[in-house]
């Protein structure tokens, strides 16, 4: 763990320059507005360790997949959210020296992102090898309220000198990726233009030979300058080269002057744009930020904030670090992903980071929905949903390159397009459980909305073609009399080739029983529209939901009589039953530290996968199975994916383990800002931040659906006086305000509505 992000209500604070830690730092302060995002890169020059990294929503290159061997199925390429123009870059020269705090004696650093308002700020002091020292302030946003802009204000004043300040703010599109699989460039120039206080390049994504479609990115600055609070004129001297443009202009400040760069950039795409339109565009949206100017764009980007946080703020009295956790969690997940494009979701590392590539993962279906359901209109997690309607047909043709056929699907472990991108074989052929996840999806969306209506118009398409697939991937075992489902791997990466993954099957078994009831339902509500979709997808309903009976009620599930428990797969205590407790420290995280032979054959767990079967379906089983199963797998469980403390939060509160419960959310929501498993320089997890959220209203607060209601069982961890939250639901805006001594729940709007706390109907009017 580190431990130098200054704990504050509102606020991210890093104080002192630490060159050790800059790669961490660029992805904990990374800003973003759904469309685009960018890392905290420095504006000025920097040699020392760092990720450059300015990533726009939706725009990908199919990367070559590179393996040592191949194998039928394996996906040709890694779609990819590939590094864009660089249109932060500012360089800086004092008298000719260039400024780069690789090189320059630095104080009084500190940087600041400030959740509440959504922009970052970073101050410093620099000497020069000259002697010569500056004091810069700069502050950055990406728009909320435009979202193909962002802007920079970069201040400098001379400290100890009279002086010439050399500017040359510049768009540079020469990038790269740090994870390019054959360390090539993906972009190519399709033009630019430079004129005085304004420029732009135009590039493409390279031509590729998987028939995936090119995109154009254009990328523009416009400039203003101010010296002493007044507008200062200048005459620039424009350069192009290879996917380059700039400025260059100087300012004489005398000592304890200050001079003030407002750069506004523009980021528009062929994803929202004819191509032949892009320069219009760009141009335009340079002429709206230059008509704003930032302390107006600032304002407007500030009352969009202001909005977001009044339905999703997450208020903890009498623990700030824990605050500080939550509410940059839930600042990543709404500066991440608005709903505003059907054709976006989430990646694992949003706009932070290269890693995963920016696609898409089961993480947005199993942790992403429900935060979305509850502090965002309907329209939102609805968009979640409709984004793999559209991909259906993709994944039925995944599944058929498998050998799948007659409509089954098979959805992608990892896609930004729909096919399937991941090219681990025991992933991409065998971690199936994913396609449960995206049934369990609609089932939660609709029971937590009422809106039935998306049976029929989508969701009921989906399940069924998921129900194809499970009913061709179990087989019948003459030997057991049951069905099996072999050689797959569950949520727990550490086993791969398993049989009989007691996840995966009870959710095989759960999507076949769901997916009979919707038709039950829209047979019966909207026949009309049943009938339309049967012919059309060729549904045989007699003969499949025949099949779909027996396997539901057949299905082998691995158990132990003597330990009264559901093995995670089958053969599972073969393995020598070491606590987590009992190894090493130095051992840890293992997968950092032990051969993956090792993993494989010890009995850790990644993540939760039995116990992720006690999440999504906890109403099917006791409270003593939960206790047995809990106290079984949990201390086997080194807890070393991201997506693992919040499921075990939630469920050692449901069991009164409040001690354990605590200590899994601090650990979630502060996994980046403490850097629990070593990797935040890579990006922050941002699906796992939804996790967060979960800990406190799913676990703390206990809030489920039961019965069409919402429901509470609230406490309030010793660490904490109290905390409040504000649910979405159906039409109703409802606050809850929890303390040690009582649950205060108020409307906010909307209809009045019966919640139960702790047992009781409540009318909240």
């Amino acid at each position: 763990m580190k431990n130098y992000i200054h704990h504050h209500e509102w606020k991210i604070i890093e104080k002192g320059f630490n060159p050790e830690l800059n790669k961490n730092s660029e992805s904990v302060f990374s800003i973003g507005n759904g469309r685009f995002g960018q890392r905290a890169n420095f504006e000025e020059d920097y040699s020392g360790e760092s990720m450059q990294g300015s990533y726009v929503a939706g725009v990908y290159y199919p990367d070559k997949t590179r393996v040592g061997w191949w194998k039928n199925g394996y996906p040709e390429y890694f779609a990819k959210v590939i590094n864009s123009a660089n249109w932060i870059g500012i360089k800086v020269a004092v008298d000719g020296d260039n400024v780069d705090l690789h090189h320059c004696k630095v104080s009084r650093f500190q940087r600041v992102l400030n959740m509440k308002e959504g922009y970052l700020e970073r101050s410093f002091q620099a000497t020069l090898e000259s002697g010569k020292k500056i004091g810069i302030k700069s502050t950055r946003f990406c728009s909320m309220a435009d979202d193909e802009l962002g802007a920079i204000k970069y201040e400098v004043k001379a400290l100890n000198f009279s002086g010439e300040i050399t500017f040359t703010p510049y768009v540079d599109f020469d990038v790269v990726n740090e994870d390019a699989n054959y360390d090539e460039k993906f972009w190519n120039e399709v033009d630019k233009k430079v004129s005085n206080g304004l420029a732009w390049i135009t590039a493409q994504t390279k031509d590729n030979d998987f028939g995936v479609e090119t995109f154009q990115v254009t990328t523009g600055m416009q400039l203003a300058l101010t010296k002493n609070g007044e507008a200062v004129s200048f005459k620039a001297r424009k350069r192009k080269k290879e996917k380059f443009v700039s400025n260059q202009f100087s300012v004489d400040l005398a000592e304890g002057e200050k001079t003030t760069l407002y750069k506004y950039a523009t980021i528009v795409s062929s994803l929202n744009y004819n191509k032949e339109s892009l320069t219009a565009a760009c141009e335009a949206a340079l002429e709206r930020a230059k008509d704003s100017g930032f302390t107006k764009m600032l304002k407007e980007h500030k009352a969009i904030w202001k909005q977001k946080w009044a339905n999703s703020d997450v208020e903890i009295k009498g623990d700030v670090s824990a605050q500080q956790g939550i509410r940059f969690n839930i600042f990543q997940l709404n500066q991440t992903y608005t709903g505003e494009d059907v054709r976006l979701n989430i990646g694992p590392k949003g706009f932070t980071g290269e890693k995963y590539g920016g696609v898409t993962y089961w993480d947005t279906e199993a942790y992403c929905l429900p935060f979305y359901l509850s502090t965002s209109p309907q329209k939102v997690a609805k968009q979640l949903l409709v984004y793999r309607y559209e991909h259906l047909q993709k994944a039925i043709e995944n599944a058929a390159k498998l050998g799948f056929v007659k409509g089954a699907a098979l959805y992608p472990m990892v896609t930004i397009n729909g096919e399937e991108c991941h090219n681990e074989w025991e992933i991409t052929f065998e971690e199936i459980h994913r396609n449960g996840a995206i049934a369990f999806a609609i089932y939660d969306y609709i029971r937590y909305t009422n809106d039935h209506n998306y049976l029929a118009e989508k969701g009921l398409e989906v399940l069924i073609a998921i129900a194809r697939f499970w009913s061709q991937r179990v087989n019948w075992s003459i030997k057991k009399e049951e069905y099996v489902m072999l050689g797959v791997t569950g949520p727990n990466e550490f086993e791969n080739n398993v049989n009989n993954n007691f996840y995966t099957s009870y959710l095989a078994v759960w999507c076949l029983k769901y997916t009979m009831e919707c038709i039950e339902y829209v047979k019966t509500n909207q026949a009309e529209a049943f009938g339309k979709l049967a012919k059309r997808i060729k549904f045989k309903e007699a003969v499949e939901v025949e099949r779909w009976k027996d396997i539901s009620t057949k299905m082998h599930y691995p158990y132990d009589n003597e330990l009264d428990i559901y093995l995670q797969q089958d053969n599972f205590l073969d393995k020598e039953q070491i606590l987590v407790k009992d190894l090493p420290k130095k051992d840890l995280p293992i997968v950092q530290n032990w051969s993956w032979d090792r993993i494989l054959r010890s009995v850790f767990i990644k993540q939760a996968d039995t116990l992720q079967t006690f999440y999504f379906f906890e109403e099917d089983f006791d409270m003593d199975a939960h206790r047995r199963h809990y106290d079984f797998y949990e201390p086997r469980t080194v807890h070393e994916s991201s997506l693992s403390p919040c499921v075990h939060s939630i469920l050692a509160a449901k069991l009164g383990y409040e001690k354990r419960a605590y200590q899994f959310y601090l650990q979630t929501s502060r996994l980046d800002l403490d850097d629990y498993n070593n990797d935040t320089e890579d990006g922050c997890h941002i699906t796992s931040m939804a996790g967060s959220w979960m800990s406190i209203v799913k676990g703390f607060a206990g809030m489920r659906i039961e019965n069409d209601c919402l429901t509470f069982k609230p406490f309030v961890p010793k660490q904490w006086k109290g905390y409040a939250f504000k649910i979405r639901f159906r039409d109703s805006l409802i606050n809850v305000d929890i303390s040690k001594r009582k649950t205060n729940i108020t409307l906010e709007s909307g209809h009045p509505l019966t919640v139960i706390v702790n047992g009781k109907d409540c009318e909240v009017k």
